[in-house]
């Protein structure tokens, strides 16, 4: 049973997001550009003007066209060629440097083809028309897509080829997808549990456990459920925009207002659930829309690593890109043994990167790590002249005003404390007679 699909009210959509993927029904390509169309319709027409720039599809036609599954309504999107739709969505993406035959979507064997390979693709797509933007996704989804592909069969990426049927709505959902992405001013993007599938899929190899082997290596990291509907619940082109948007760790929950939705619908019906990806977008509080006002903290306790080696651990520790601070403090742990309790502070987006460097720098066998709020006050660096001398200065804005740090490097050569805090007096002196000015 259908019903009529009712049009929906425009929604205001900020600037800046997050946006969540929500896969009830899996991900596929399609179904990617069809839920983000579904959030921001107004970009149908700038979506057509770029697909028609596009290379290599010259003769495909697109549709974004309504939905209803007679329980949720939404969008789909539409990929035609010589008048004929893409092949079934679980019967495409699977690509190798050898020569194939084609299944159509009732199993039936077709004589070989031509390839095209990755190799070429990025070519196309890097000298064509399409704006930069576009293409830099583009090409960074696609080239996700080969590595896969390429690891799963043996064969370097570039040799990685797409069948003649499967390239041309491969090339289109997927430079869909990257002028979408594009248009979003999106802080981050994260996604829900995903759907296994199960069963067997035809591919140019014979049948293929699924999820697929390079949609597999793609998932690494990501969370699965097994909701019991097989079949392939996520393609390979789901996998490569999942796998170059979505980081793998969970993001902490936080105070965030929902200010839209969208649905893209897949081309199956799946028993007792709507064949759909969800995608929500929200707005955060500004105080928690900056990486800066987060912060990994990653520590441990080692009691079988010289005093001398881990000083020199520490030192390339805290040279380490993303490194914020590193605290040292002694520590007693069980039968009275002294040891070292060692805590970073880093940037959340390099926390696995030191992570990887603690196990390799210390004796450790075991980190903590967790991303905590901060609050931090607006800074900036400053000169001023004291005595005849340059001191560089960290101006700090507090509620109560402006105070002023001179850098111990610059009095070091000073001797006695008295001096040092002479000189440290008129350097915040000087700092708060500004602020009166301003």
């Amino acid at each position: 049973m259908s019903f009529p699909v009712m049009p929906r009210e425009p929604t205001m959509i900020p600037e800046r997001l997050e946006l969540h993927l929500d896969p009830l029904g899996g991900i596929a390509g399609d179904m990617f550009a069809a839920a983000l169309l579904d959030l921001r319709p107004d970009l149908e027409a700038g979506l057509k003007r770029t697909l028609a720039l596009c290379p290599l599809i010259e003769d495909v036609e697109f549709e974004f066209a309504a939905h209803n599954d007679g329980v949720l309504t939404g969008h789909r999107f539409l990929v035609r060629r010589d008048g004929n739709r893409r092949i079934a969505e679980d019967q495409h993406h699977h690509h190798h440097s050898h020569e194939h035959h084609d299944h159509d979507e009732h199993g039936h064997v077709h004589g070989s083809h031509h390839h095209t390979h990755w190799s070429l693709i990025r070519e196309a797509l890097i000298t064509s028309k399409l704006d930069r933007d576009t293409v830099k996704h583009a090409v960074g989804i696609f080239s996700r897509l080969a590595e896969a592909e390429g690891k799963v069969h043996g064969v370097d990426p570039d040799a990685v080829s797409f069948h003649e049927v499967g390239a041309w709505d491969s090339i289109a959902d997927i430079v869909a997808a990257a002028w979408l992405i594009s248009q979003f001013d999106t802080i981050s993007w994260t996604v829900g549990p995903l759907p296994l599938g199960g069963g067997r899929v035809h591919t140019d190899h014979g049948l293929l456990p699924v999820p697929a082997p390079a949609t597999a290596r793609l998932l690494e990291g990501f969370s699965t459920i097994d909701d019991g509907i097989g079949g392939e619940r996520v393609t390979p082109t789901g996998a490569a925009i999942l796998a170059y948007l979505c980081g793998r760790t969970p993001v902490p929950p936080k105070p965030r207002t929902l200010t839209g939705s969208g649905y893209g619908f897949g081309t199956r019906r799946l028993p007792g659930i709507s064949n759909c990806l969800r995608i929500l977008a929200f707005e955060s509080a500004e105080a928690y829309t900056d990486l800066k006002n987060q912060v990994a903290v990653l520590e441990c306790e080692i009691d079988d690593q010289t005093g001398e080696d881990l000083a020199q651990a520490v030192e390339r520790l805290r040279a380490q890109t993303g490194v914020l601070d590193v605290i040292q403090a002694p520590v007693f742990g069980k039968k009275g043994r002294m040891m070292t309790h060692l805590r970073i502070l880093a940037e959340p987006a390099a926390r696995d990167d030191i992570l990887a460097s603690i196990f390799d720098e210390t004796t450790t066998i075991g980190v903590r790590h967790i991303l905590v709020e901060r609050s931090t006050l607006p800074r900036q660096a400053a000169t001023t002249e004291a005595d005849g001398r340059t001191l560089r200065l960290k101006v700090v804005e507090r509620p109560t005003g402006r105070t002023a740090k001179v850098e111990a490097d610059d009095l070091a050569d000073v001797a006695g404390s008295a001096a040092r805090n002479r000189l440290r007096h008129i350097a915040d002196t000087a700092v708060r007679k500004g602020e009166e000015e301003d």
